[in-house]
């Protein structure tokens, strides 16, 4: 079962990491809050119709009294999840699938510093993790001057808000309807993806009409399967090796630029991802090695 677990997570990686292909394609007409309004429509009506499937489900743990809606916390999930990928659709207008891939990947080195923040012990790994990684983010991101470029600023803002998400849903997604949680999720990144647009761009269908794939992935693959896959696999994956799988999805978002986009890295940048996957690892190494729950 631990198998299957894993095997579903690196689905779910490999969708994600894709995903930063298809908002790239997805731009080529489109504004990014057009994008992101249609993109997080489509994954609102998927959810929708995923959670009418689990009523009866819903029904039989109200009558066990094991039911605690999940719209509350979805609701303060989505206003953080929405500024996070606000920042990141629109920093790739300004730089590479590949690069928004690994400087997204900080994430997971940010949350157990949010955490210590929060007053929940760090490990020394975890500080030597985000050491590697910000060295990776340097080679990947700064040419020769100590400054990012506007575009990788913008991504790497978005991650501090990746993951104070993932500290928000840390907390609430034991206690609640997992699906509801998401609904509500989506659901507020829709609406405020849809007033951006109004207010900032001009909303044509037939640009729309021509991203209909990227929309489809992006919104279809990416907010409804993918999530859908990580809440089963980790039923049986533990949560070390769950953590290094899902977090290939920087990995994969870098292949996939490669042999889609044409994207080119030179060495430096190359010996940059590999730090900065070095420092993912690194920051998990206590939850791989450790011994299995009883």
């Amino acid at each position: 079962m631990q198998l299957k677990g894993l095997l579903l997570l690196l689905i779910a990686a490999f969708i994600w990491g894709t995903t930063f292909v298809a908002q790239m394609v997805g731009m080529e007409d489109l504004g990014p809050f057009t994008y992101a309004m249609s993109r997080y429509f489509l994954g609102f009506l998927f959810l929708i119709g995923l959670w009418r499937l689990r009523r009866n489900q819903r029904e039989q743990e109200k009558k066990r009294g094991t039911y605690h809606p999940g719209w509350r916390a979805g609701f303060g999930a989505g206003a953080i999840m929405f500024v996070g990928t606000s920042l990141q659709q629109v920093a790739m207008l300004y730089t590479t699938a590949g690069k928004t891939a690994f400087i997204t990947a900080l994430y997971i080195i940010l949350v157990p510093m949010g955490a210590a923040m929060l007053g929940k012990k760090i490990f020394g790994e975890n500080w030597a993790g985000a050491g590697i990684a910000l060295a990776g983010l340097y080679l990947l991101s700064i040419h020769g001057e100590f400054s990012l470029s506007y575009g990788d600023g913008l991504v790497l803002l978005s991650a501090l808000f990746w993951a104070a998400q993932i500290l928000f849903i840390d907390r609430y997604a034991e206690r609640v309807d997992a699906i509801e949680l998401s609904v509500a999720q989506i659901a507020v990144c829709w609406l405020g993806s849809t007033l951006a647009a109004l207010l900032f761009e001009t909303i044509s269908w037939g640009p729309i009409a021509a991203a209909w794939f990227a929309i489809f992935y992006g919104g279809v693959m990416s907010g409804g399967v993918a999530f859908t896959l990580q809440i089963v696999g980790q039923k049986y994956a533990e949560p070390g090796p769950a953590a290094i799988v899902m977090s290939f999805e920087a990995l994969f978002g870098a292949v996939s630029s490669w042999l889609i986009l044409g994207e080119l890295m030179s060495g430096t940048q190359i010996a940059g991802c590999a730090l900065m996957m070095a420092g993912v690892l690194v920051t998990q190494s206590r939850l791989l090695f450790a011994k299995p729950r009883r």
